[in-house]
């Protein structure tokens, strides 16, 4: 149980500093860091592979890489179709 709440403050801590470094706000505030930071692990497992720091499942570095890529994915999407930036 404990591994699971610290699987989720580490997704939402990624998908917030992604966010910050990016100057883009995520759609659904926590939740939404917290979503993009566990898609963003997966997609960023996926084009980098496993490697650097690990805390609690995630590699810090692909993690943060791919949970980017995600927002900007998500803000283009959200730009293309009349929502917020």
């Amino acid at each position: 149980m404990f591994s699971f709440i610290w699987f989720i403050i580490i997704g939402g801590i990624l998908g917030w500093l992604a966010g910050l470094i990016l100057g883009k706000d995520i759609p659904g505030g926590v939740i939404g860091n917290i979503i993009a930071g566990i898609i963003g692990a997966w997609l960023g497992s996926l084009i980098l592979g496993d490697w650097g720091p690990k805390v609690s499942d995630f590699y810090i570095l692909p993690t943060l890489l791919g949970t980017i890529v995600l927002i900007l994915i998500v803000s283009f999407i959200m730009k293309a179709i009349g929502g917020k930036k």
